[in-house]
């Protein structure tokens, strides 16, 4: 966990990195074959619903940790460094909480209801927001999908992807237009609801143990408690969304994987044609150092603008640009990496029996999660300009 220490800040934050690091250790004894097969990772999931890992975001008063912005990316990086499928996936789960805390949109009475889901029955829920018509959430778009008020309660129909979890989520807060108005709203559906089925849309070469399937929803009929979130905030009254910082977290995860792989391979590999191993070429060490510096710049961006959002809260409303600015850096930086690795270990990384080659797919998912490099870019610009005070 050496990798760490300069992070830590107190003995709490090292007995949840330890708690990470265990199940993180185990994550990774098969997550060769949960990536060959394409499954969603049940036994991942059950380890850490029994060490209270999916509750951790939940505020300690309804029985969770209570963990805050920088711990949840610390937990969040050393996960995917053992699987980075599970590390997404239960991600999007816990960054719920987190939204809830530092937004304070939902009733108490709310929050401690959809808590209590998590503590009590080991809920799994994720957000169903994306479409295959309207692309991105993030992009602004309003949804297809459709909830009408009937008889004193709901009927959706639409169709959602990109469903991280699908096949283990226990809830999910599916947004639609409601009543043809123009409004948007997030509505708690039970996976188990009559009307709704999951279709493995999921064939794809990264992330493959998210199983981010199609969601459909078929005439589904929900009581009028289900909507939990209407009529968005205008976007200037808006916190930015700094839980999506578990995104650069967990590509973060996958390079530091290829980075130690890497480094253990120079250490091991010795060809014929040399005198000891290629940990000793010159060119093998300035790849390694290469790969040393890209994670330097990307942490230290990462854990430092996390420490801000937890330790000044009266700065969180601008700070939207640092944060897509992380993701940009850490995605980007972490792909670059990656590739470095492969280059040191070599045509070895191409078989399918070696971790490189699942790790030079996974972190490429990375570059297409919001924000994207183009929106995170304008957004930089537009701050720039709107900021400008002319000359000095």
């Amino acid at each position: 966990m050496y990798l760490y220490e300069s992070y830590l800040k107190d003995n709490h934050q090292k007995d949840l990195l330890e708690l990470a690091d265990g199940l993180a250790r185990t994550f990774s004894k098969h997550a060769e074959e949960i990536d060959e097969e394409g499954r969603f990772p049940y036994e991942n999931f059950d380890a850490m619903k029994e060490k209270g890992y999916t509750s951790l975001t939940v505020p300690e008063k309804f029985g969770g940790k209570g963990i805050n912005l920088y711990e949840f990316i610390m937990l969040q990086e050393r996960i995917a460094s053992g699987d980075a499928s599970t590390a997404l996936s239960v991600g999007w789960h816990l960054g719920i909480m987190l939204e809830m805390v530092d937004d304070q949109e939902w009733s108490d009475d709310l929050f401690e209801r959809m808590a209590r889901l998590v503590v009590d029955e080991n809920a799994l829920i994720n957000r169903a927001a994306t479409e295959p018509a309207s692309g991105s959430p993030t992009r602004g778009a309003m949804p297809e999908t459709r909830a009408i008020q009937r008889d004193n309660g709901w009927v959706i129909n639409g169709r959602k992807s990109f469903t991280s979890m699908a096949p283990g989520l226990d809830y999910a807060l599916v947004s639609g237009e409601i009543n043809q108005s123009g409004k948007k709203g997030f509505f708690l559906v039970d996976m188990k609801s009559k009307g709704i089925s999951i279709e493995k849309k999921w064939n794809t070469m990264s992330m493959r143990g998210t199983r981010s399937d199609d969601l459909v929803l078929q005439d589904v009929k929900l009581p009028l408690d289900a909507l939990i979130e209407e009529s968005e905030k205008p976007r200037d009254k808006k916190l930015p969304k700094a839980w999506l910082l578990h995104i650069p977290a967990c590509y973060l995860g996958v390079a530091i994987a290829a980075r130690n792989y890497a480094i253990k391979f120079a250490s091991e590999y010795s060809p014929n044609s040399l005198p000891g191993p290629i940990k000793d070429v010159a060119e093998v060490q300035r790849k390694i150092g290469e790969m040393e510096l890209e994670l330097l710049k990307a942490r230290e961006m990462m854990y430092s603008i996390a420490w801000r959002w937890v330790t000044e809260p009266d700065k969180r409303k601008g700070m939207a640009g640092e944060l897509a600015a992380v993701k940009h850096v850490a995605t980007n930086g972490a792909s670059t990496v990656v590739d470095l690795a492969m280059r040191i270990v070599g045509a070895r990384g191409l078989f399918n029996d070696c971790p490189m080659q699942r790790y030079y797919r996974d972190v490429r998912a990375g570059l297409h999660n919001p924000p994207m490099d183009d929106a995170v870019i304008s957004l930089l610009a537009a701050n720039a300009f709107d900021n400008h005070q002319g000359p000095n």
